[in-house]
């Protein structure tokens, strides 16, 4: 049986993970860190496991139990570092937190419903699944607290993880199928190799990731100047917003505002990219939060009517925005402004 050595490669792998996140140029030190925790913890659960099965050690049952909690949702979390405001992701892992804790609690309180957390894992990984194929979904655009070049290296990662934590969701429900059939042995095998997989198939998405971002950022800086027809059709773009407000339209799409350009949607996204070093959506964006911004100083208006007459969906959105471009919320913005200049 094959016990020890396997946990124990598992934990040198995900060590090995752990540096080589720190040492990636992500653009986004909250998001690095948030990856490291996911890894750190990996590499302490798979060297309790080691301890566990090689040598009986019993005593941190409890925290190997409970570090999956964390996994999935971790890797979550540092997506949507590149997605919403630090601030904003601290406060989910917090209530994450709470959740765990309170989990542990009743457990403790009731041991005989001890399979619960091979329930609550189970659920834990497919949430996480969801999670990040909600959030692949939502595109490039959306990647605003990223570096430009590395939009599509994350998508690719983030795909690459979600497939992983659902050969894990196999793994674990095999492991739980063996605990409850009394087959020891059979249980400890798929721990190990299930381990193994989860911290190998990462690592090399965490190499194919940096290889790819590289080439991504060479590519980018490979364009060299802008071509005339980018700045040209960048400048169309412009007119056509500034003209017919189109930007207050929060249906406003990629492909609806190239369809009025009468260019291809790739065309017209790439010339906003290599012209202006943003995405299409953070563009947009730029137009109505320049109005937003005229309306908090020229009008009474409230914040929330501001945010509908400019073309935003939800308030969060229009903060993070506001507060991404400005440095400073809203209100504050409006008080700034709205004092006598002496």
């Amino acid at each position: 049986m094959l016990t020890l050595p396997l946990p124990i490669l598992t934990f040198i792998l995900s060590l090995v993970a752990c540096v080589l996140i720190w040492r990636l140029e992500l653009g986004n030190r909250f998001a690095r860190n948030v990856f490291v925790a996911a890894f750190g913890l990996m590499s302490l659960g798979t060297l309790l496991i080691a301890v566990r099965f090689g040598y009986g050690f019993e005593q941190f049952v409890l925290i190997q139990r409970i570090i999956p909690l964390f996994i999935g949702p971790l890797i979550v979390f540092g997506f949507a570092a590149f997605m919403w405001p630090a601030v904003s992701v601290r406060r989910w892992i917090m209530i994450h937190l709470g959740a765990v804790s309170i989990f542990v609690v009743l457990m403790q309180i009731f041991p005989s419903y001890h399979t619960a957390y091979d329930v609550v894992i189970g659920l834990t990984y497919l949430g996480s699944i969801v999670a990040l194929l909600v959030m692949w979904r939502m595109g490039q655009d959306r990647i605003t607290l990223a570096p430009l070049e590395l939009g599509r290296s994350i998508r690719r990662w983030m795909m690459w993880a979600a497939i992983s934590l659902a050969v894990m969701v196999i793994f674990e429900t095999s492991i739980a199928i063996s605990f409850a059939l009394q087959r020891m042995d059979q249980a400890v095998t798929l721990v190990s190799y299930g381990s193994v997989f989860l911290i190998f198939s990462l690592v090399a998405g965490i190499v194919i990731f940096a290889n790819q971002s590289k080439a991504d950022v060479e590519r980018s800086a490979s364009r060299g100047s802008q071509s005339s027809e980018n700045v040209t059709l960048e400048q169309k773009a412009r007119t056509l917003l500034e003209q017919t407000q189109l930007f207050l339209d929060t249906d406003l799409t990629l492909e609806r505002l190239a369809r009025r350009l009468h260019v291809p949607a790739r065309a017209l996204s790439e010339a906003i990219n290599q012209t202006q070093n943003v995405n299409v959506s953070q563009y947009v964006n730029g137009f109505r939060l320049t109005h937003a911004a005229d309306m908090l100083v020229q009008t009474n208006q409230s914040v929330s009517r501001v945010l509908e007459r400019s073309g935003f969906l939800t308030r969060s959105n229009f903060y993070r925005e506001f507060e991404r471009v400005y440095q400073k919320s809203p209100v504050e913005y409006r008080k700034q402004m709205s004092k006598p200049k002496l």
